[in-house]
């Protein structure tokens, strides 16, 4: 791995380039959690819970039957066998959800369904495929069902094999004990914590809510997908790629179609976004050309002074937006701030589609996680050591982070390159799972070097 001394460059004019380090530090340290709320149960999957929660009563509530068969006592069916059956009398049904349940007496069964509670005098369950089902036949397969034969709820029942106590019974509490820790504050909640915050009795849980992005892609060229192409046209893929990454991090991602090259229109259009926005994220006029839209636009909201950092736009309402050059490569121009009544944090991502996207998982999707209250351990994506497998050196601008897509191999512990280094180069990033990252210093990497790969799936 070739290096060179590191630097520490400045731009014309004395701006200095910011490092990733830097960067992300001082987005976060402007960023605090979403303030909690109270949800139904189903609108708070994906949320992170902010409480305890204890079990208020044991799981199961009472002892139950795991099998479809008879409730019996083990006396009774002690040595029996196919040739020497213990016939049983039949003294009642018992279903889930039974509330006045039969007594199981000496010689005696009660037919009994999986979940349904164990009756009193009964120590074991015996499946229905031990016995004939009370049909006096063979052994059965299955029971009869009590809307068709309600009889058989009565009669006898050969049973052909023993059981031992306690045999095919859940036990009260065997999940969990009242007073038990449920689950701890810091959860994400998925369909299984929903399932048991349902089992419990819990209709509603205190969270933090996911938090809402508003994505908006800028650029006169951009049509919406599905639409024709005309001279000079692209496709708008930016603000789908973000919507989506958004959504894989946790968040509601509401994506607004492409506006215009006009400061005007994305000013008012950004105004309008706010009643539902936690997060704006826009991509694209954030460089130093004449149609950059974005820099133009928020330069005017509120009052506006030029920075000694490149350019830091103060609104009257005390929001801030400052954009800035990064020591990285893609994604060196952003801009990040705080806008309107609310200081709703704005991340301006550069317009590139491989930019757009390294600079989301770098910056964005920390962002997201930090408003969802997670802990700093689950803000950025994981990352692993590799060692690269490529045909030649890897290439790396001095002075500058490089982000290189790649497939990372778990079992060999290797990753390899996927497609260049140019920023527009989306059909390789659809192929890729993870991020080389290649130091500032270095400039050369060559194979069999160790890198840091940062992990998307």
């Amino acid at each position: 791995m070739s290096s060179s001394a590191p630097q520490h460059p400045r731009l014309a004019g004395g701006h200095r380039l910011w490092s990733v380090d830097e960067h992300l530090a001082d987005v976060l340290s402007a960023v605090r959690p979403l303030e909690p709320i109270e949800l139904q149960l189903l609108d708070a999957q994906g949320c992170v819970l902010v409480e305890d929660v204890t079990v208020p009563v044991a799981l199961p509530p009472f002892d139950n039957s795991s099998m479809d068969g008879y409730a019996v006592r083990t006396a009774d069916v002690q040595g029996a066998s196919e040739e020497f059956p213990a016939v049983l009398t039949v003294v009642g049904d018992v279903a889930a959800g039974s509330g006045e349940l039969p007594t199981v007496g000496p010689g005696e069964a009660a037919r009994i369904m999986t979940g349904a509670p164990l009756p009193p005098g009964a120590e074991a369950v015996v499946p229905v495929e031990w016995t004939d089902g009370g049909t006096g036949g063979g052994a059965a397969a299955g029971m009869t069902p009590a809307s068709a034969a309600p009889e058989h709820a009565g009669g006898e029942v050969r049973v052909h094999r023993a059981a031992e106590a306690r045999a095919h019974v859940r036990a009260r509490g065997s999940d969990v004990q009242a007073g038990d820790l449920a689950l701890a504050a810091g959860t994400v909640l998925g369909p299984p914590q929903i399932a048991l915050l349902a089992a419990i009795g819990r209709g509603t849980v205190r969270v933090r809510p996911r938090p809402r992005v508003v994505v908006l892609s800028t650029g006169s060229e951009l049509v919406q997908p599905g639409e024709a192409l005309t001279s000079g046209t692209i496709y708008d893929s930016n603000s789908f790629a973000l919507a989506a990454a958004a959504r894989d991090a946790g968040a509601i991602a509401y994506r607004v179609g492409a506006v215009a090259d006009d400061a005007d229109t994305l000013r008012a259009t950004i105004e309008d976004q706010l009643i539902r926005a936690d997060l704006l994220v826009t991509t694209g006029g954030v460089s130093v050309g004449a149609y950059d839209v974005v820099k133009e636009a928020l330069s005017s909201v509120g009052d506006f002074a030029e920075g000694a950092d490149g350019g830091a736009a103060r609104g009257a309402d005390g929001g801030r937006m400052d954009f800035r050059k990064l020591a990285m490569q893609p994604g060196k121009p952003q801009g990040f701030g705080t806008i309107g009544p609310d200081h709703t944090p704005l991340l301006a991502l550069p317009g590139n589609p491989v930019s757009s996207y390294v600079s989301f998982e770098l910056f964005v999707r920390p962002v997201i996680r930090t408003l969802m209250g997670l802990p700093e351990s689950e803000v950025r994506r994981p990352s692993v050591r590799a060692v690269l497998s490529a045909d030649k050196a890897l290439g790396s601008p001095a002075g500058r982070r490089q982000f290189l897509r790649g497939t990372y191999d778990a079992e060999s512990g290797t990753v390899s390159p996927v497609g260049g280094s140019g920023s527009h180069l989306i059909a390789a990033l659809a192929h890729a799972d993870s991020l080389m990252v290649v130091p500032e210093e270095v400039t050369s990497v060559e194979p069999g070097t160790e890198l840091e790969v940062i992990l998307l799936g």
